[in-house]
């Protein structure tokens, strides 16, 4: 009964029952016979839910649900901060580790200040006692609790795979004392049955709160080929499939995360049932294709890594996430392409020029031979109608021959003009690649169509092809033949005379 409940004040109705408070409807003999009934009784090692009553300068006061109120020293429930994250109302779950007359000692946990009696205490109620690792042993470690040694075995001292035992020395954990034994001198302990346990609690007020679309910060804890885990609450993992890693594509998810990172990933999917979470590091983050227009325009010169080749072309990323498509017919002016990987492999830089730019479609068209230069420009200033030069034999069909003049420049020899020459039939036996002597017939800039015809005796130039190596360049600026071009025009015009 309550120190300040005085019988006095009790008359003879009252204790009839027939007196009703105005207040509440109920007699003064219900109320105390409601109050007598929902007193519980509570014993050192249980552990209770308490309200916060009132916090004080050294204590906070809890609300046992019994006569007697429960103090928990302060400085026990400062976070890292030094800061106390309780008000007044909260509730605690706490640990009776002291009772007396006027008095019930709450805890976190066991610790050091309790009687050496209460450790066997814990053992047999399961409380949580306090321990610091004081040094590492054989299969283990040495924790001292309440100045009494204890071990613990590695595998129990944490929920994960311990790498460096030598991080857990010198810190102060709570436990789980799974063995005692002659009175005390023999004591095992566990930390990771005691995580287990809060983990699962954690777990349930997490499962009971999040929701797909939710953003969270997790961290990346095991890296595979198909993605990585990340926890994303204590005990929680989730997975990031690697093409939910990041909008870039990406060969394995160690190019882009390691071990520890820390990693913001949207919530795609949740099943409370089984724990399994997918995640989206992408997602969370903003789509690189807003910002394209403010990156790029039609006609930029940049640079980019080709992340696939394929039989038409090859895709170059530009920016993190911003693909672009450079087609075989603009890889090159200077030769004929039939699949992307004869110029280009996976992971080259290239340069690249922007041609045209589809937000609707998120399509990028680009080109690498806008960036080399068009040799065609200019064409008319360089070669002339009636003008000789030398070139080489570039393909052969029934109808002709492509000579290549320069790189990127290739014009035709037709059939007609070879039966024409002194002797059709040497011209016939020469090979691809072989040199050989023209004369410009016509130029179609637009159409990029040079016609070509034969000048001279086969013999002259067929003569000074064997003697000399032709040059590595076979047009110039301004028409030029090089050494080997002039020598053929020499022997050419020597015959004429």
């Amino acid at each position: 009964m309550p120190d300040d409940f005085n019988e006095s004040e009790i008359n003879d109705d009252e204790t009839a029952g027939g007196e009703k408070d105005a207040g509440s409807g109920e007699s003064f003999a219900d109320m105390f016979e409601s109050y007598m009934t929902e007193q519980k009784e509570v014993n050192v090692g249980d552990r209770i839910s308490g309200e916060i009553i009132a916090i004080g300068d050294k204590n906070i006061f809890i609300n046992t649900g019994t006569k007697t109120d429960g103090v928990v020293e302060k400085g026990e429930l400062l976070d890292k901060d030094n800061e106390l994250p309780y008000k007044k109302g909260d509730r605690l779950d706490l640990y009776v580790v002291a009772m007396s007359d006027g008095e019930i000692r709450l805890s976190k946990a066991i610790s050091g200040a309790g009687m050496d009696h209460l450790l066997h205490d814990a053992y047999k109620t399961r409380i949580p006692v306090e321990g610091k690792v004081m040094e590492t042993c054989k299969g283990g470690f040495r924790i001292s609790i309440m100045n009494k040694p204890a071990f613990c075995p590695i595998s129990q001292i944490d929920t994960q795979y311990v790498e460096v035992p030598d991080g857990y020395v010198g810190n102060t954990y709570e436990f789980l004392l799974t063995k005692f034994e002659d009175r005390g001198k023999n004591i095992i302990v566990s930390r990771r049955e005691l995580l287990k346990q809060q983990q699962e609690a954690a777990k349930k007020e997490f499962f009971a709160h999040v929701q797909a679309g939710d953003i969270i910060d997790a961290v990346v804890k095991t890296i595979m080929p198909y993605g990585a885990f990340v926890e994303i609450y204590p005990g929680v993992e989730g997975l990031i499939h690697i093409s939910e890693l990041s909008w870039s594509r990406i060969g394995h998810p160690n190019e882009l995360v390691k071990t520890g990172d820390p990693i913001k990933a949207k919530i795609l999917d949740i099943n409370k049932d089984t724990g399994k979470i997918s995640l989206s590091a992408r997602q969370a983050a903003a789509d690189p294709w807003l910002l394209v227009n403010q990156q790029f325009k039609n006609g930029d010169k940049t640079e980019g890594k080709v992340t696939r080749c394929m039989d038409f072309g090859a895709f170059v990323e530009i920016a993190p996430g911003i693909e672009g498509l450079v087609h075989i017919s603009e890889m090159s002016y200077q030769k004929r392409i039939s699949k992307a990987s004869d110029v280009v492999a996976p992971n080259d830089i290239i340069p690249v020029m922007i041609k045209e730019i589809d937000m609707i479609n998120k399509r990028i068209s680009l080109s690498m031979k806008a960036v080399e230069g068009d040799p065609w420009m200019n064409i008319e200033q360089k070669y002339a109608v009636g003008q000789q030069v030398f070139g080489r034999i570039e393909k052969k069909e029934s109808f002709g021959y492509f000579i290549q003049l320069e790189p990127g420049v290739t014009g035709m020899l037709p059939k007609s003009k070879i039966n024409a020459a002194h002797n059709p039939a040497d011209i016939e036996k020469l090979k691809i690649d072989d040199p050989i002597a023209v004369k410009i017939e016509e130029i179609k800039h637009r159409e990029r169509k040079i016609a070509l015809s034969v000048e001279g005796d086969t013999d002259d130039w067929k003569a000074f092809a064997k003697k000399e190596a032709p040059p590595a360049s076979f047009g110039t600026s301004g028409g030029a033949l090089g050494d080997l071009g002039q020598k053929l025009q020499s022997a050419m015009n020597s015959r004429k005379k």
